[in-house]
Order: C-alpha cells, then sequence, then structure tokens
C-alpha cells in the first residue's frame, strides 16, 4: 500500500493488508498523535488496511479561536 506521509512529507510503500495499529507501530507513531485517512474517510484503529490502499497519515493539530 501507498502511505503518505505528513511533517516531513514523504511517501512509503508498505506491504499488506495491515491493521491500523501495526502499521503505526512499524512507522514507530503514536495513536494518538497521527489521524489515519482514506479516501477523506477517518479509519478506526481496528481496521484492516488491504495491499491496494492509499493511506494519508496526518499529525493532530489543535488550536482556535480564544
Amino acid at each position: 500500500m501507498k502511505v503518505q506521509l505528513r511533517n516531513p512529507a514523504r511517501e512509503l510503500d508498505v506491504p499488506g493488508p495491515i491493521a491500523v495499529t501495526a502499521l503505526l507501530a512499524r512507522l514507530d507513531l503514536n495513536r494518538e498523535s497521527v489521524l489515519v485517512i482514506a479516501d477523506g474517510i477517518l479509519i478506526p484503529n481496528d481496521a484492516m488496511l488491504p495491499d491496494d490502499a492509499t493511506i494519508e497519515i496526518r499529525p493532530v493539530i489543535s488550536g482556535g479561536a480564544t
């Protein structure tokens, strides 16, 4: 599968199928600090990602007006 990461921007090929939690562990990313997105949809922790998926992993950003 194609995995697109932000900060810094890069793209990786990762063999699938793989669970979201296993993918994040393989990439040494904390689940609470990133969003996993496929086709514009937020993917839950227990989802299995197929080999032909294109996944985007974005850092969680908080903020807003005070």
